[in-house]
């Protein structure tokens, strides 16, 4: 009997948690806290992210079915800590990566009217073309001005938006593996589609 080159099972099973953790903004948020934080207990979630104590085990929970947390049960109080994930999409030869990163971004639209009402009106995959230009704008290596008129969005909204995803840009880029895959508008500029 031959094996399948690589693992579809897995490879199925990422997609569905990537998938997950950008359908649930809560989910997506705990999972980023704990990327950012390397290993938690329970009370550190319900103490940082202000949540219940039955949220926090149901959703920490969650996430470890879905195999993005972990848990250590070694210990008296059980510790978790964060799978990196990343999920790669080909269409038409324009590949995207999506990467913790994004998923925090989606996991901050939960407590940010900009990025919420970005994601409402004109869908996740707006937010990460916003992504796109968050990053040079938040490391400085293109103008506010200019990130804003390429989003193609009212300008005083776009600049909302550029300064909400610039905390995460700055807060993911030391903890997010894959953070170099991310595209930058300024090296490979979104496609119009």
């Amino acid at each position: 009997m031959s094996k399948a080159a690589g693992d579809p099972e897995r490879a199925v099973n990422g997609l569905l948690s990537v998938a997950q953790l950008l359908e649930e903004p809560r989910l997506a948020r705990l999972y980023t806290f704990v990327l950012r934080q390397e290993e938690v207990t329970i009370d550190d979630i319900v103490d940082e992210l202000e949540i219940p104590r039955t949220t926090a085990y149901s959703d920490a929970g969650s996430l470890v079915e879905l195999k993005v947390l972990t848990r250590d049960e070694g210990q008296k109080t059980h510790t978790y800590s964060a799978v990196p994930i990343t999920l790669s999409a080909n269409l038409g030869g324009d590949e995207y990566t999506i990467t913790p990163t994004l998923i925090e971004a989606f996991g901050r639209s939960s407590r940010d009217q900009d990025l919420n009402l970005l994601i409402e009106r004109d869908g996740l995959g707006k937010l990460a073309a916003a992504l796109t230009y968050a990053i040079p704008y938040a490391n400085g290596n293109m103008s506010e001005r200019v990130a804003a008129r390429e989003l193609d969005l009212q300008h005083a909204f776009a600049i909302a938006v550029l300064q909400a995803l610039r905390d995460g840009v700055l807060d993911m880029e030391p903890v997010d593996p894959y953070f170099d895959e991310i595209r930058d508008a300024n090296e490979n500029p979104p496609v119009e589609g």
